[in-house]
């Protein structure tokens, strides 16, 4: 499994981190060892860090963290001890290779009511329970969630509901889930640089965006933007990306659709975003509506999964298997 940093080690530990560019480093939001780790010397030599010295800085940094050169087979078996969290329903979970990974970046895709807010507020309770029942707290610490909302789908009540039902405290269960709603595409990017900080300082092992694509999608309107819009999501992309792998937490992101009147067979819909978002998730889920409470769930890429399909269902609990 991946090195943890050492509790002691702060960045000021680092060769070539003394006073001068700790402050340097900590003015300009790199104030972990996660952080550095995550950036390159060039960006480091920007705030006025002498080249050599950033290239060191990064490289120790990264050394405390096991970021290296690995054998398959230490990948086979890091990935086997990968933490999930569970959804709610062990038909979900199964789809999923066992519920929602770490490291990971989970895109769930579909139309309005499909089931995408309720997964991430299900997921948001559930990540706080303990491992043996398919969370990531531990004995002594309790793993929290961040949900980012664009769109204004948060409710605290459905978290309430959701975690009387598993028998939490919803008071305590609510203290654990630090939400923010983005106003724009610019506030959301900035909001995935600051997790950079949060994230290790607060025991984050889930972030939520729900959805991911809607202000790009609003501010870029039109062919003539396109291309703007798409490096700029792609950017966006790969700072979720970069927080999933670097700090061990699950990435799980909602994202719309939209109709495509040239298809004629088959599914006329499609994921807003592009070839951009076909490529950045690690796992693909599409979501659709079905009888009364229930969704279907479809794996639509995973590049260690199976194709298939599932049915859940939507309770006043939350995330469940169908009854029948």
């Amino acid at each position: 499994m991946s090195a943890e940093v050492p509790k002691r080690i702060s960045i000021t530990d680092l060769p070539g981190v003394g006073p001068s560019t700790a402050n340097k480093l900590i003015e300009a939001g790199y104030t972990t060892i996660e952080a550095i780790a995550a950036a390159t010397p060039e960006e480091l030599a920007k705030i006025g860090i002498p080249l050599m010295t950033a290239q060191k800085i990064v490289k120790k940094a990264r050394e405390l963290l096991d970021i290296r050169f690995k054998t398959a087979k230490e990948i086979k078996e890091e990935r086997k001890h990968l933490r999930k969290i569970t959804t709610g329903s062990k038909n979900l979970d199964d789809l999923l290779g066992g519920g929602v990974e770490i490291k990971t970046m989970t895109e769930f895709f579909g139309e309005f009511g499909s089931g995408k807010s309720q997964i991430c507020h299900q997921l948001s309770v559930n990540v706080q329970l303990p491992l043996e029942q398919g969370g990531l707290s531990t004995e002594d610490k309790v793993a929290k969630a961040v949900y980012i909302d664009t769109e204004g789908t948060f409710r605290w009540e459905r978290i309430e509901q959701m975690a009387n039902c598993l028998g939490l405290d919803p008071d305590k269960v609510m203290e654990n889930i630090f939400y923010i709603r983005a106003v724009n595409s610019d506030h959301q990017m900035a909001i995935a640089d600051e997790l950079m900080d949060l994230i290790p300082k607060e025991n984050i092992r889930l972030v939520v965006v729900d959805s991911v694509t809607s202000h790009f999608r609003a501010e870029y309107p039109g062919r003539e933007n396109l291309a703007v819009r798409q490096q700029k999501l792609n950017k966006h992309l790969h700072q979720l990306g970069k927080l999933a792998e670097v700090f061990n937490t699950a990435v799980v992101i909602t994202n719309q659709v939209m109709a495509r009147p040239d298809v004629f067979y088959g599914d006329p819909t499609q994921a807003v975003g592009g070839h951009v978002l076909y490529h950045a998730p690690g796992i693909r889920v599409q979501l659709k509506k079905a009888r009364g409470n229930k969704r279907i769930a479809r794996m639509v890429d995973a590049p260690h999964l199976p194709e298939g399909e599932t049915v859940f269902a939507i309770t006043e609990c939350g995330i469940r298997d169908p009854e029948d």
